[in-house]
């Protein structure tokens, strides 16, 4: 048991402050939050005097453990490239948790993030939210599988227009989800209808396309440009599939037309520079832009394209340039969390969910600021020597 005492709690669903606060964490779980609590004879104290205490921050969209950093090539698993349509992979079978950027994670305060295959492929594969403190990935998963990547615009068409293969066109990468996914309604009929007491062989990429038909995980959308966004969602609509608008770097060239379909957007890496023409309107303004339109944002590093440490450097910048602080920090907590299916568990300091708990030595968005403690599921994952 552990006892963090005398801290300024902030409390992101009010977007407020609990001064002098305590947390009580009991076997993995906030057991108790808020003020004039006394802590435990047995417990552990932490006394967090003098600083800010948050939830975990979460990365809403990175490649952590599947693009592992100083190895290279070896540790590059995030891209199957040999075809188009690969629903039946899973980012479970490729992460490796010594990945280096798992302790920069931690020491960064984000104490959960989503992974997952890249954008190479109109269908990539099956992504997981998982916690960034562990040795054994079974054991840090949170969500398994917690969406489909789909990709859009440049990359497709680069990797396999080079290969002089479809897609090399925007229809063509378009065209081939269409096919899958009605492939998969067709296998899922057959499924339906088939006399129980007759073999049905399976199929893993129907399968994998089947969750999302049955609205199990939504379509997770590479798409910069505005044009890719909106096919994107043209596409989910004609599937009646939930969907998340993954970069949208475009997204508030549409805000307006984007806000009318309440889909959320998980927005950057926005801290690089314009390395392509889908960057061009590449701004720090988006984030703040679509979330005043009424639009869930999360913000996000794409890492290893940012180091996912400077996940609220990106958060900070947002919020120079025009994003409400509350709502920057909301994009980095409980935003990241509901768009991931995992707010009962995660994004904030409410009694019952994971102890994943960050004590900071000033304001986080203060880019001098770091973390003296952090803790995931309760456990003193760092602490400052």
């Amino acid at each position: 048991m552990i006892a963090i005492i005398n801290g300024k709690i902030y409390n992101n669903i009010e977007g407020k402050f609990i001064e002098n606060g305590t947390i009580i964490v009991d076997n993995g779980k906030i057991a108790e939050v808020g003020e004039n609590l006394k802590a435990p004879q047995n417990a552990q104290v932490i006394d967090a005097a003098g600083e800010y205490v948050f939830p975990g921050f979460i990365d809403a969209h990175s490649h952590i453990g599947l693009y592992e950093e100083v190895v290279g090539e070896p540790g590059e698993d995030g891209n199957e490239c040999t075809d188009p349509i690969t629903p039946q992979l899973r980012a479970i079978d490729a992460i490796n948790p010594a990945d280096r950027a798992f302790d920069d994670a931690v020491k960064g305060g984000i104490t959960a993030a989503f992974t997952g295959p890249g954008s190479a492929n109109v269908i990539g594969g099956q992504s997981v939210v998982i916690k960034t403190y562990g040795k054994i990935v079974d054991n840090m998963i949170v969500r398994n599988p917690a969406g489909l990547k789909i990709a859009f615009g440049e990359n497709p068409k680069r990797v396999y227009g080079e290969q002089k293969k479809m897609p090399s066109t925007r229809m063509a990468s378009a065209a081939l989800l269409r096919e899958a996914l009605i492939s998969a309604q067709n296998y899922k009929t057959k499924r339906e209808k088939s006399d129980p007491e007759k073999f049905v062989e399976r199929d893993l990429k129907m399968e994998a396309l089947c969750d999302v038909l049955d609205k199990k995980i939504p379509l997770r959308a590479h798409a910069h440009r505005a044009d890719d966004i909106m096919t994107a969602i043209r596409i989910a609509k004609e599937f009646d599939a939930d969907i998340v608008i993954e970069h949208c770097t475009e997204g508030h060239l549409i805000a307006d037309e984007f806000a009318s379909f309440g889909i959320p957007a998980i927005v950057g890496p926005s801290l690089s520079s314009r390395s392509k023409i889908e960057l061009e309107n590449l701004t720090f303004e988006t984030p703040g832009i679509l979330s005043k339109k009424g639009i869930k944002v999360a913000i996000m590093t794409d890492h290893p394209v940012i180091p996912i440490q400077y996940l609220r450097i990106c958060a900070a910048m947002a919020v120079r340039e025009g994003m409400e602080e509350k709502d920057a920090l909301a994009a980095i907590t409980i935003n990241p969390a509901e768009i991931l299916g995992v707010s009962d568990r995660l994004g904030s300091i409410q009694k019952g969910k994971d102890a994943d708990i960050v004590i900071w030595n000033g304001h986080p968005l203060e880019v001098k600021s770091k973390p003296s403690c952090v803790l995931v599921s309760g456990e003193i994952a760092y602490k400052e020597s």
